[in-house]
């Protein structure tokens, strides 16, 4: 796209700017970035990170929540932010000419929280509610119940909502701590997407966060690979939900792409071979689809899928039969150029809103320094070969990887099921 850049600077206290420019773009939107998350968190303050991504929208030291909602929301925009294991993060979207709005206040809530015992308290009654609600959506509870199993004794088990327990004990002594600790440079970068101005976004970072010095690095270690497992957790559903994967590769991996064209090729869509052999051909669940996780250091290549009791031992075992499949007969022709199109695809579309670029734009960044435009992914999924992925799915579809985790109601077939018949 002509005049189209991603462009890297900082101020002069040491924050990175990340800026990407849209020409003809109507939105402003703006990110800070802290990289501390849910893996940087000790056993006694497990869900620290998410609580305190809350409580900072209740008040700063020039205003309210409600006050916030009015001016963003007259201002044509919204604030939101998220918690990952690995950096939080808090946004702004407006339309063009409000944008020092947008700037303003998500700079306020990162610079300038209050984190009053009031507002803890009033927070923390939301975040267990959202935990509680979590663990009653089977289809999303299961995807952080593989986690704790496939990373099991590492950091990376911890998922991003925290322990309820431990949360409802928090206070705002406890969030301030890790405010001060945290929020700090080097830990701060500021990411800007839509019609943006580099100057501009440097001159604010520098007066809203070069006073934030003094913090370090969080010391992580890549987790060990981990040995196969099967799980069965109880849940009161009737519906099962089912997570079956392998450890993959980190966000920077030469092969991370292939990897993700391998999932594609088993999970994504309707053509896919998982969907086509479980779902269309034996009607054994009622979804199906694969994933590959996103962490600096390790990932996982999963499938998910729900479906009823009775269809559970089976749809697993066509399942790992569809991944023996794959690595004793090789790909289809044409097989990979329908992948590569489903995800570019993908790519494309999401590209189409302000929001999904500024959220890639800053995961990628934090996570491995990545400024990747577009165009250069589009190429990226284009240079992977079918020699790559045969490669990539020998190297990860291993039976003596297999982690598989079934979450529903009591059955004693399912608690005692041996692993060994999915062997492929």
């Amino acid at each position: 796209m002509d005049g189209h850049s991603i462009k890297i600077s900082g101020t002069s206290g040491g924050v990175p700017v990340v800026v990407e420019h849209i020409p003809g773009s109507e939105s402003a939107a703006y990110m800070i970035g802290v990289s501390t998350g849910s893996r940087d968190e000790t056993p006694d303050i497990f869900g620290l990170s998410h609580l305190l991504e809350h409580t900072v929208f209740r008040e700063t030291k020039t205003m309210d929540s409600y006050q916030m909602a009015k001016e963003i929301e007259g201002a044509g925009g919204e604030l939101n932010a998220f918690t990952g294991k690995e950096m939080t993060a808090f946004y702004s979207i407006t339309i063009k000419e409000t944008a020092e709005v947008a700037r303003r206040i998500v700079g306020d809530i990162v610079a300038n929280p209050l984190l009053n015992e009031k507002a803890t308290e009033l927070e923390k009654k939301i975040v267990l509610q959202e935990l509680s609600m979590i663990k009653s959506e089977p289809d999303r509870y299961i995807h952080d119940l593989y986690e704790e199993v496939l990373w099991r004794g590492h950091e990376l088990s911890q998922d991003e909502g925290g322990d309820e327990k431990l949360v409802a004990k928090m206070t705002a002594g406890d969030l301030r701590k890790y405010y001060d600790e945290k929020y700090r440079i080097p830990n701060l970068s500021v990411y800007a997407v839509g019609a943006v101005d580099m100057d501009e976004t440097v001159a604010w970072a520098e007066e809203t966060l070069d006073g934030m010095s003094g913090g370090s690095r969080n010391d992580r270690s890549a987790p060990p690979t981990p040995e196969p497992k099967y799980e069965f957790v109880a849940h009161d559903s009737d519906h099962y939900q089912v997570a079956m994967g392998f450890p993959s590769y980190g966000s920077s991996h030469p092969d991370r792409m292939a990897a993700t064209m391998l999932s594609a090729i088993l999970g994504s869509g309707t053509s896919s071979r998982l969907f086509q052999d479980v779902r269309e051909k034996k009607a054994l669940v009622y979804s199906i689809y694969s994933s590959v996780s996103q962490n600096s250091d390790a990932s996982a290549l999963t499938t998910f899928m729900s479906c009823t009791k009775d269809n559970v031992t089976e749809a697993m075992e066509t399942t790992t039969k569809v991944y023996g499949k794959l690595l004793s007969d090789g790909l289809e022709k044409g097989e990979l150029d329908r992948a590569k199109r489903l995800v570019k695809g993908s790519n494309v579309r999401a590209m189409e809103s302000t929001e999904s670029r500024l959220y890639r734009l800053g995961v990628n960044h934090m996570l491995n320094g990545s400024t990747e435009t577009l165009e250069q992914r589009l190429a990226r999924i284009d240079a992977v070969t079918e020699e790559d992925v045969m490669r990539v799915a020998e190297d990860l579809l291993r039976f003596d990887r297999l982690n598989t985790v079934v979450l529903g109601k009591n059955k004693a077939s399912l608690k005692k099921y041996d692993r060994s018949k999915l062997a492929f």
